[in-house]
């Protein structure tokens, strides 16, 4: 029977590796599956922030399509006969009444309904949370620029696909949000009428708006979405991770785990991020439509409050002053026009600061290995700066809220926020950047003199002094692994790089910014061998 089935055998193995000849001759198949298999990931806890959104967004369109399957888009009215007796018999929309049949009638609808929910917002929160993490190490750097543009591009899709979303339901709360976005959109000069208009089918809040919103919510974004993290991950296999340094890490290899580990890793993380997210889901009730009621023209529900991710929006209007201006016939309405302006620069400053380091620096090197955000002091610093603008927005969404909840006028938190807005980033820009210098010199401090033991030792002579441990060569390598920027040198006049013998405003501007990034008092030295050498050899004696 063995020698019977052998050449059966062997001929299923032929015909085996000719198809994989045949896909690997057109594919490249198996040069991909080696090189992949022979793939190594640095291990450190902050590189599961990127994970947290792929599989928050994983679980957003698993919920999604369950969701579809139920929820009717349009704004046509009928009357409520739903399992919800206090709206028994009101007129809602269908789009209304299809969420309100998913919440009360669908088996499980609830629970998938607030997961859907509580996943936008971690996924909205671990973008913006892995983008912090990537600016402050200057995983940004050279060849990973467009791997940056396109998270900040996913952070803005996830905000504004958490907004059409949030919208969908047709309920009051989302409505008054609603309200405040074409509100914002008309104030744009000449084209914010016909804006609108395009968006809502007419006069706000018009009979398409449901239609169009799923259909930018349900097939636009999530499309746009899926492709931008897919060519997200081609490029990190490309460029390979990132790794924080060490003894034995360069630019040129990673140290870290294989991938059937890695994997294994991934795979149970991603079973406990769908379980937090369920479990949140479970005991934390979120987007209640049935107490706020269907959405009426005439009617706001108070203490509206829009999602997180678009609070910074709302606090830049609310603190905003009354401000018109009217010329030629026409109104222009700065409180709404402002805050529009300013909440875009906030967030087009952020996806334009590596391109803006890059030139101010002139590195054109690859990198490989992460800054620690101490030895940057002015990007921390600026970093930041902007998150403190982001968080004293947010509580400026907040006013009425914190007004009554401390008992005080809306007008003083508002005044406060108002404040709040230009001192707080100045402060915090200081303070980062003092801080950071100062855990420069710690390290400095440590290099040279190693690390307090806290034990006490008198001298023959009676001196008192504290014992310092010397560090190990790991704990060296890491303190003093960075590289330290020069300033830029300013373009001497009559140069070749000058224009007409002059140097231009671009070059001056680019000089006087390299010397704030990386001038005198923006960082502290690292200790020299020969430093080391000779405070080494004097505690020796």
């Amino acid at each position: 029977m063995g020698n019977a089935t052998q050449p059966a055998d062997s001929q299923q193995g032929r015909r085996g590796e000719k198809v994989a000849d045949w896909a690997d001759g057109r594919l490249g198949s198996y040069s991909l599956a080696k090189a992949t298999v022979r793939r190594v990931f640095p291990g450190h806890w902050s590189f599961m922030l990127g994970e947290i959104c792929l599989y928050s967004f994983i679980i957003l369109i698993l919920t999604g399509v369950y969701l579809t399957f139920y929820f009717h888009p349009s704004s046509e009215l009928l009357q409520y006969r739903g399992s919800y007796g206090p709206l028994q018999g009101q007129l809602v929309s269908e789009a209304f009444n299809s969420t309100m049949h998913i919440s009360f009638d669908v088996r499980g609808g609830l629970l998938i309904r607030q997961a859907h929910h509580w996943s936008a917002l971690i996924f909205v929160a671990g973008v913006f949370v892995h983008m912090m993490r990537v600016f402050f190490t200057g995983a940004f750097r050279k060849p990973r620029e467009l791997n940056w543009v396109f998270g900040f591009l996913l952070l803005i899709l996830g905000m504004f696909g958490g907004l059409t979303g949030y919208d969908l339901p047709d309920d009051l709360l989302s409505g008054t949000g609603l309200a405040v976005v074409n509100g914002t959109i008309l104030s744009v000069p000449v084209v914010g009428t016909y804006l609108s208009m395009f968006l809502f089918g007419g006069d706000f809040p018009g009979n398409d708006l449901v239609a169009r919103f799923n259909t930018i919510h349900v097939l636009l974004i999530p499309a746009l979405m899926v492709a931008l993290i897919v060519v997200h991950l081609a490029l990190s296999v490309y460029h390979r991770h990132m790794q924080y340094p060490g003894p034995g890490r360069s630019n040129k290899n990673v140290v870290g785990l294989p991938l059937r580990v890695y994997a294994v890793k991934s795979a149970g993380y991603f079973f406990l991020v769908a379980g937090v997210i369920f479990f949140i889901a479970a005991i934390a009730q979120i987007n209640p439509i049935w107490k706020y009621g269907p959405y009426r023209a005439d009617q706001v529900s108070a203490g509206s409050q829009p999602d997180w991710y678009m609070g910074v929006a709302d606090g830049l209007l609310r603190v905003m002053p009354g401000w018109e201006v009217n010329f030629w016939g026409h109104t222009l309405a700065l409180d709404n026009l402002i805050p529009l302006l300013v909440g875009t620069g906030l967030f087009l400053a952020l996806g334009a600061y590596p391109f803006v380091e890059s030139w101010v620096t002139g590195d054109d090197r690859d990198h490989h290995l992460l800054d620690r955000p101490r030895n940057r002091p002015v990007r921390t610093g600026l970093g930041a700066a902007w998150l403190s603008v982001y968080l004293v927005a947010l509580l400026g969404a907040a006013n009425d809220l914190i007004a009554i909840q401390l008992h005080v006028s809306v007008n003083a938190v508002t005044w406060a926020v108002r404040i709040g807005l230009f001192v707080v980033p100045v402060v915090v820009y200081v303070v980062a950047k003092r801080w950071a210098l100062g855990l420069q010199r710690r390290d400095r401090d440590k290099v040279l003199h190693g690390r307090e033991t806290g034990v006490v030792r008198r001298l023959p002579h009676g001196e008192f002094i504290e014992v310092h441990e010397p560090l190990s060569q790991e704990r060296l390598h890491t303190l003093t692994a960075h590289e330290q920027y020069k300033p830029l040198a300013p373009v001497p006049a009559g140069s070749e790089a000058s224009v007409k013998g002059r140097p231009t405003r671009a070059q001056r501007l680019r000089a006087r910014l390299s010397r704030t990034f990386y001038g005198e008092g923006t960082q502290v030295p690292k200790p020299t061998v020969q430093e080391y050498k000779e405070i080494t050899s004097r505690h020796r004696r």
